[in-house]
């Protein structure tokens, strides 16, 4: 079965430095697929050149003569290259990416988040979506009118998802959902993943560097090394390496 997105031979270079290293890797449609790493693997560069965002930052260090950007490689999505898709492109073909931080807008309410995110969406779909968000994370039910700022770190985080899911997304890129966050809210978000991908039917790439609570849910993973993917292999295969039990799990 051939991947729904696939990156081939990909490499980001900034100026002469290489932050995406020849990484290869797919997404099978209906799969959780994870990437790991430690801090400055090249995880959120990589989330950023899938979602297309890599291009916007390009577009901006080059009008302010700032550094220079260099995207080489492919990525196939539903068998077409896409790697020089404008990211506004990418998100009306079912591409969403939540960010790294959440970067949800905090002066607006949770329920202006939420309709920002549906903007692509028929009303059908945002009632429904809406309806599922709020079953998924009921705390948010209760704080339709509090401006984003005034919301705790995991709450934020079950913003950020939920708006992201607002925008229909066919495959949904995670980058670092659980950074920064309580063990309790780690596994309320973790619970929500792994139902966002069977209830829902999405295809999920994750990326995080505290991989103990992500690994047992995901499919397939990739380990990210100084830009480069160095292991691969599905939940079980990563979670019995030697390197990756040292690494993540202190064994």
């Amino acid at each position: 079965m051939m991947p729904v997105l696939e990156a081939k031979d990909m490499m980001v270079f900034y100026e002469n430095a290489i932050a995406i290293n020849n990484v290869s890797l797919g997404c099978h449609r209906g799969r959780i697929t994870g990437i790991f790493g430690a801090n400055s693997a090249g995880k959120s560069t990589l989330m950023y050149t899938i979602s297309g965002i890599i291009l916007d930052v390009k577009k901006k260090e080059k009008m302010r003569g700032g550094e220079r950007i260099t995207v080489l490689g492919k990525l196939i999505y539903e068998g077409k290259n896409i790697i020089y898709m404008e990211p506004s492109m990418r998100a009306r073909e079912g591409i969403i990416l939540c960010p790294e931080r959440r970067r949800i807008f905090n002066e607006s309410s949770v329920m202006e988040n939420l309709r920002i995110g549906g903007i692509l969406a028929t009303r059908d779909q945002a009632k429904k979506t809406l309806d599922r968000v709020f079953t998924m994370f009921p705390a948010l039910k209760n704080l339709k009118r509090r401006e984003g700022g005034f919301l705790s770190g995991g709450e934020q985080q079950m913003l950020a998802i939920s708006r992201a899911l607002m925008a229909q997304p066919k495959v949904l890129l995670l980058d670092e959902p659980l950074l920064g966050l309580s063990p309790a809210i780690e596994e309320v978000l973790t619970d929500a993943i792994v139902e966002i991908n069977r209830e829902m039917g999405i295809t999920i790439l994750i990326s995080e560097q505290y991989a103990r609570s992500i690994l047992p849910i995901i499919h397939y993973g990739y380990v990210l090394e100084n830009g480069g993917a160095v292991l691969e292999g599905n939940s079980q295969e990563l979670m019995d390496n030697p390197d990756v039990k040292s690494a993540y799990f202190g064994i």
